[in-house]
Parts: structure tokens; C-alpha cells; sequence
């Protein structure tokens, strides 16, 4: 049985296709509301499947990416090519990493950041992301925090189509320690097209963060500023309190300086 999700990038990335233009629409409104005008060339860390650096592409973007995997990053470049369209994705670090410009604004969305799992490796992609913005640049994060009071057993399930392709995909909490901040996510990827059935399956371990935490964190970044949070429904004109209560949280952080 296949162990690893990120290794079949065109499935991973249909489980999640839904979200996409909501993410692109929100972050063109942040950068139009908080960011850098114009706002034109953009950076993504994780980009994992591409989806929106895609999107981003499409809609007239310059677009920079960086993966960890290189299976991701090269599914990423022949999306790019079959649809005549440009983007320097590579094989790269999001924990540590510097590009040969700055950028007008950057995005990591739907918990990557939480793939960084020590302190070291969050500050250190924080600090990498305020080198790599131009002055007034924009950073929009979007992770979950896991209030002191949250449930440590969680399930979820959703299907996704396109064509004749299903992707049903189960999320589940395998190990939750608080003290030592740090949860495992098993993820169930069932794909099923008239030509085969995979079931793929990987456990990944994330950071947990409250919003204290998280706030401290930022604390030791003085080149970013928080301009304002919002949740996953995304709308601009309705931003949420940072307070204990903030749980699927999109922090929109400005370069100063």
C-alpha cells in the first residue's frame, strides 16, 4: 500500500481543490486592502501541488514557489507548461531560504506552517519570509490554532470530483501531546476512477499553537507586523479578535523596515 500522500501531488491537491479560489480571491483582496500597490510578482513556500500557484498564474501573477518534495515540484512545472503558463517553482527548504528578488507578497495557507515542528524551524522561516518581502510586502498565513480547551480525538471526511476521478479523503488526530506541542494527522487519500482504486495513507506530525504561543512567536520577527486576522471563511471585511477563542486563524503580516 502507497505511504505517502505527497507523492501523488495530482490527487492531493483535488482533495483540497475547493478552497482554492476563495484562498486567491482573499489574497488578492489583503493585498489590494493592506499590501504593496501594485501587488504583482508572488511567492509561495510548500506549494506542494500547485494549485494556487496555478490559480495565482492564471489571474496575471508573476509566481515564485518552493517544495520540499520533489515529486510536488515537478508536477507543479508540467501544470505550468500544459496551460502556456510561467513560474520559477523549485526543490527548496521553506525553513531556510532566499530568492534572487524580493517579492510583493507571499502565502502559506491550510497549515504548512504547521509542518515546522520546533520553534528553530518556525522562527527561522518567519525571519526567511521578512528577507524575502519588499517593504510593505505582505505574508498571509493560515493555520489552525488548537485552543487550550480543543478536543484531542477529531475525524474528518470529504469527497472531491473532477472528471471521472474521486478523491475521498479522511483526516484524523493519532496522537495529541500538549506539552510537548506537537500532533500526528493520519491522512486516508481513496481514489477511485474507472481504471483503478489506491488507497494511500501517511501520518504527518504538526506543531500545535495557541494563540499565545503564536503571538510570541511572531514577537521575535520585528520586521513583520500584524495588520489584521481573519478565519477560513475568508472575508476581507470581517476580521476576527486574536484572542483564546481563534481557531482556523489567517493572520495578514506586513514587512516594516
Amino acid at each position: 500500500m502507497p505511504d505517502d500522500c505527497y507523492s501523488y501531488p495530482q490527487y492531493w491537491d483535488l482533495a483540497f481543490r475547493s478552497e482554492t479560489k476563495v484562498e486567491a480571491d482573499f489574497i488578492e483582496a489583503a493585498c489590494s486592502q493592506y499590501g504593496l500597490q501594485p501587488t504583482k510578482h508572488l511567492f509561495e513556500p510548500g506549494c506542494g501541488g500547485g494549485r494556487l500557484v496555478m490559480e495565482m498564474a492564471r489571474r496575471g501573477y508573476q509566481m515564485t514557489a518552493c517544495d520540499l518534495n520533489p515529486a510536488m515540484v515537478k508536477y507543479v512545472k508540467q501544470r505550468l507548461k500544459r496551460s502556456n503558463l510561467t513560474g520559477d517553482v523549485t526543490t527548496g527548504d521553506m525553513t531556510s531560504f532566499q530568492l534572487p528578488q524580493p517579492v510583493d507578497a507571499a502565502f502559506c495557507t491550510f497549515n504548512t506552517f504547521r509542518h515546522l515542528i520546533s520553534e528553530k524551524a518556525a522562527l527561522s522561516h518567519l525571519q526567511s519570509i521578512a528577507n524575502c518581502l519588499r517593504p510593505g510586502g505582505l505574508f498571509i498565513l493560515g493555520f489552525h490554532i488548537i485552543p487550550l480547551d480543543a478536543e484531542e480525538e477529531a475525524v474528518e471526511r470529504w469527497t472531491a470530483k473532477h472528471g471521472v476521478t474521486r478523491v475521498t479523503t479522511t483526516l484524523r488526530v493519532v496522537a495529541f501531546d500538549r506539552r510537548k506541542r506537537r500532533e500526528t494527522l493520519r491522512f486516508s487519500l481513496v481514489v477511485t476512477n474507472p481504471k483503478r482504486r489506491l488507497r494511500i495513507v501517511s501520518e504527518y506530525p504538526y506543531r500545535l499553537y495557541t494563540a499565545t504561543q503564536f503571538r510570541r512567536l511572531l514577537a521575535k520577527v520585528p520586521k513583520l507586523e500584524l495588520c489584521e486576522v481573519f478565519d477560513f471563511w475568508y472575508e476581507i471585511d470581517h476580521p476576527v479578535p486574536f484572542d483564546d477563542e481563534l481557531s482556523d486563524a489567517v493572520f495578514v503580516l506586513r514587512r516594516v523596515g
